[in-house]
């Protein structure tokens, strides 16, 4: 579990840095300006210790410089502000692809129940995509504090629900499964 946490956080580090830079200082163009430079140097980084970087990491990172250039440019933070949105998107399109879900549940779940796990993928990309239009939304509105409470608390509250209420269901589900298999 450790190790998830710690590539989740070299996924989104410039992304982690943005947002701690800009709660500190309030400045969205010096948060912008490290954040790129942190996502440039968490590349060298690992190629000078001879670390393979993740393909999320390489999409972060390009990501960063090129709406954070923008940002930079044209000094309007709404370029910025949206990159949350590519990856829900991105995520999403993913997600529509028939039975991802299935390797991530126990087998007594995908083995009873596999019907059932294809629609949760679908409805988890359908969230992704409807979390991704929310940032675009919310970061055309070019407030920032508005902003980091969806992606912070919003697009997270939403994604711990739909699990909370997957959970359930697939439990139900299965034990009714087996219930009316054993009758």
């Amino acid at each position: 579990m450790k190790d998830v946490f710690a590539k989740l956080a070299a996924d989104f580090f410039s992304t982690i840095v943005f947002l701690v830079l800009y709660f500190v200082t309030g400045d969205v163009l010096l948060a912008t300006g490290v954040a790129i430079a942190g996502a440039v140097g968490q590349v060298i980084y690992a190629r000078v210790k001879g670390q393979q970087l993740a393909f999320m990491t390489y999409a972060s990172v390009a990501l960063v410089v090129v709406l954070g250039g923008a940002t930079l440019l044209t000094n309007d933070p709404r370029f910025v502000l949206a990159k949350p949105a590519i990856g829900h998107f991105a995520v999403g399109a993913i997600m529509l692809k028939r039975g991802w879900l299935l390797r991530y549940l126990p087998p007594i779940v995908t083995e009873t129940i596999p019907e059932y796990v294809t629609v949760a993928g679908y409805a988890w990309a359908a969230l992704m995509f409807a979390l991704g239009a929310g940032v675009i939304a919310v970061a055309s509105t070019g407030d920032i504090k508005l902003w980091v409470f969806y992606v912070s608390v919003v697009a997270i509250g939403a994604k711990v629900a739909a699990f909370a209420i997957q959970y359930v269901a697939f439990r139900i589900l299965v034990t009714n499964r087996i219930r009316s298999i054993s009758a």
